[in-house]
């Protein structure tokens, strides 16, 4: 008799929480009235375009959002732009302010706001509930972790990625076994010690987790019952260490389809400064980008924008992303990133820059390592990037150089 096949594991019925409330104050001025997953990133998208592709594309359909602070701007981006609504009762994204519950409080941690959402847990009834920010720029199949999840028998699972020792303050930081099941969990340590087989980096929480549901419902309403502030990364995960079976996904095995040789196999960045956000988005350039977004078989949804299309009358254009309805007249463009409905005129120039959308940069204006929000007029002439005094004087200027010029606002006015 032939041996019959090993048995597979049941579909399970899966339920996404997007948390898309921080204040991004690491961003600012660009979260000056907006929240982080609402920042426009890559001359089309918003930051949360790529959690909830990321979603869709891996056959996730049931999506909360949760939404806090400023975040009317993001409301209105996820209502005009991601259907909420599909053809079965389980297909759809629902954006969920804070519903107080629980008393009248905002939410005290990444935990606490799924605790004061459990209601909608305990009505969808899932399997598997799986946590995810809102405020990164990676691509990720999500069903590889959820099926990790199973075959390991786990209660939750943390994803995880390599971080550089310099960097393990910022990160949630896993020991693990030889089989992945996380031994030692430190959030944000002042000094790490270095993950197996290296001696340069450590093991980092990416701030997903795929937690069994009756295990996240005993942890936030009987385990930390009467804890008045609770985080995933400070309390509930380091919690579980003796008491449930929290295992590592190691991000590196998730293999995605179309994507480069070239690319950088397991892209994922936290754009959370503007050194990192303004980083990012230069990696979407060249002719051999870190992170290619031109794959058709793992896309990156966006907004939709009904105007023209780009028009160049003349100038020179090199290594540049040029986004729908732009306008440019005699100028020259490098190495930038324009949004949408950008004009720029004669003898303008803008280099190593990020110009969002609907922006006018008038004549004989120079823009160098400047991002420029929203909804901003650059007069004739101006400088951005050249004087680090003066453009203190008027702007933001970031450690680095950097020069940020807030939404909808006029340059020296």
């Amino acid at each position: 008799m032939p041996a019959k096949p090993a048995a597979r594991l049941p579909t399970p019925r899966v339920l996404a929480i997007v948390l898309a409330g921080g204040k991004g104050e690491r961003l600012h001025p660009l979260t000056h009235e907006r929240s982080k997953p609402a920042v426009p990133f890559g001359g089309k998208y918003r930051i949360v375009d790529f959690v909830l592709s990321n979603c869709v594309n891996s056959g996730l359909q049931s999506i909360y959002v949760l939404v806090q602070y400023m975040s009317q701007s993001l409301i209105e981006y996820l209502r005009a732009n991601w259907r909420t609504a599909g053809l079965t009762r389980d297909q759809f994204i629902t954006v969920v302010p804070p519903q107080m519950r629980l008393g009248t409080m905002w939410y005290r941690g990444t935990a606490d706001a799924v605790r004061q959402n459990l209601n909608l847990v305990g009505d969808f009834d899932p399997d598997l509930v799986v946590v995810l920010g809102a405020d990164h720029v990676y691509r990720m199949d999500l069903g590889q972790m959820i099926r990790f999840h199973a075959e390991s028998g786990a209660d939750a699972t943390i994803s995880t990625i390599p971080v550089p020792l310099a960097d393990a303050r910022q990160f949630g930081i896993v020991e693990t076994d030889a089989r992945g099941r996380v031994r030692g969990f430190v959030e944000k340590p002042t000094r790490a010690e270095p993950m197996p087989g290296s001696r340069t980096h450590a093991l980092g929480s990416m701030g997903n987790y795929v937690f069994s549901k009756d295990a996240l419902v005993d942890l936030l309403t009987v385990r930390h019952k009467d804890a008045a502030e609770l985080d995933f990364g400070k309390d509930v995960l380091p919690g579980m260490l003796k008491t449930h079976k929290l295992f590592a996904y190691d991000f590196s095995t998730n293999l995605l389809p179309g994507v480069k040789a070239y690319e950088e196999q397991s892209y994922w960045r936290d754009v959370g400064t503007l050194s990192g956000f303004y980083a990012s988005n230069m990696d979407i350039l060249g002719a051999r980008p870190r992170l290619n977004l031109n794959n058709r078989r793992w896309p990156i949804h966006s907004g939709r924008y009904d105007g023209p299309p780009a028009k160049i009358l003349e100038g020179r254009v090199s290594n540049s992303i040029i986004g729908d309805g732009c306008f440019l007249r005699h100028a020259t463009i490098r190495n930038s990133i324009l949004g949408r409905g950008v004009h720029v005129h004669d003898g303008a120039m803008i280099e190593d820059s990020i110009v969002m959308d609907f922006c006018k940069v008038r004549a004989g204006a120079h823009l160098r390592r400047a991002i420029v929000d929203r909804f901003n007029e650059i007069p004739a002439g101006a400088r951005l990037g050249f004087d680090r005094e003066e453009d203190a004087r008027r702007w933001f200027v970031e450690p680095s150089g950097l020069v940020v010029v807030p939404r909808g606002r006029t340059a020296f006015r």
